[in-house]
């Protein structure tokens, strides 16, 4: 069976969107072990070890559930473990990742009051702390941002939001989508005072979709005794009584479990510090790259500029998706496509996960040449812009 083409392209597959990342051999060997007994003394080992090493990539010292999921699971379950129906929640309109969760949110009898942006930018923590001094009554219960926006290339500072509403005195939880930023960016779920970190398998955890996560606060804890929106498959207390002994309340995602250990030991041997610069550096040589093609960065704040990918905006008149087709087609590589109101206006560059120099060298090289093949107006010299950076900064 064909899976990615009706017709063969010589050498590897670029694969470059904003996740599902590149999986490293590493991991795909270890996915590739046979399936084991999950009610096994071997299962509960493996089990154990993974809960136990799981949570230092969160910078936590409490627990970390794990669901066969992908991220939006994380997402219901942050919310209902904490609310209730009616309960309002505050939310910032960063780009299409922070829609969907505000759909959500909705679906679940949820009143979701939320702060706009242009989508070039992350949360303004300044403006959450002002709304949440005013509500003198506490009818905000928690305050939902995205960390890294994935559709628009922008993060948010986690630690800002947790510093204003800790200067609006105000009680609401803060709950924090990091599926795009968890072990790409640096992230740290005790020190900046999240109650709940939503995250996924796909991104900077090296790993296939399929697993999601929740670490959560002792705050969090205790809002879920009197959280009465209904849970089920996503209930954290079936998760964390059993986890104790290593095993899970139904059949969990064995050889993903395999494949998380071996990514787990992965970033331990590299060193978190070590990841998060390494991510530095890429995302700086693409946007110097861009700068010297002559293209607009979607993030127009520096200081809001993600790690992780870079989101460029074709020149008006042009199509992104056309030019993402063309190089698809062409030169054998995926780039990540606009989503929402920057549907055909931008394309995006995923850097994170297992991710050298030379592959962004071949990426920003493909890009470079679907420029010209698709006559965008630019500048050459991209690649050469961010060869320079890497060789002189190791």
């Amino acid at each position: 069976m064909t899976y990615f083409a009706s017709k063969r392209i010589a050498g590897r597959h670029f694969l470059q969107i904003p996740g599902p990342t590149n999986v490293p051999d590493r991991i795909l060997r270890a996915i590739d072990n046979p399936v084991m007994d999950h009610r096994s003394l071997d299962f509960g080992k493996l089990g154990a070890q993974v809960l136990e090493k799981l949570p230092a990539v969160f910078k936590t010292a409490l627990p970390v559930v794990i669901y066969p999921a992908s991220g939006t699971g994380a997402w219901e379950a942050a919310l209902v473990n904490t609310l209730s129906p009616g309960d309002t929640v505050l939310m910032t309109r960063t780009g299409q990742f922070a829609e969907l969760w505000h759909q959500m949110a909705e679906r679940l009898q949820l009143v979701c009051e939320f702060v706009d942006t242009d989508w070039r930018r992350g949360a303004d923590a300044a403006e959450i702390g002002a709304i949440l001094a005013a509500d003198k009554a506490g009818r905000i219960k928690a305050v939902c941002v995205v960390h890294n926006e994935t559709s628009t290339g922008c993060v948010t500072h986690v630690d800002q939001v947790r510093r204003a509403i800790d200067a609006a005195g105000h009680g609401a939880l803060l709950l924090v989508d990091a599926i795009s930023s968890l072990g790409s960016i640096d992230y740290r779920h005790d020190e900046w005072g999240v109650d709940v970190t939503v995250a996924g398998s796909q991104k900077g955890m090296m790993l296939p979709p399929g697993l999601s996560f929740n670490a959560i606060s002792a705050k969090a804890l205790k809002a879920y005794q009197t959280a009465k929106l209904p849970r089920a498959y996503f209930d954290w207390q079936q998760m964390l009584g059993i986890n104790k002994t290593g095993y899970f309340p139904y059949t969990p995602a064995i050889n993903l479990l395999y494949g998380l250990d071996t990514g787990l030991d992965m970033m331990a041997e590299e060193g978190l510090d070590n990841i998060f610069a390494r991510h530095d550096r890429h995302a700086e040589a693409c946007r110097r790259a861009s700068r010297a093609w002559g293209l607009e960065l979607n993030c127009a704040e520096p200081r809001d500029y993600s790690s992780a990918l870079t989101a460029i905006r074709v020149p008006e008149g042009h199509s992104a998706n056309a030019l993402r087709a063309l190089i698809a087609e062409r030169f054998n590589m995926s780039l990540g496509t606009g989503l929402g109101r920057l549907t055909d206006i931008v394309f995006r560059i995923g850097h994170l996960g297992d991710l050298g120099d030379l592959q962004v060298i071949g990426t920003l090289g493909g890009v470079e040449m679907g420029l010209r093949a698709a006559g965008i107006p630019h500048k050459p010299g991209g690649a050469q812009a961010a060869i320079d950076f890497l060789s002189g900064n190791a």
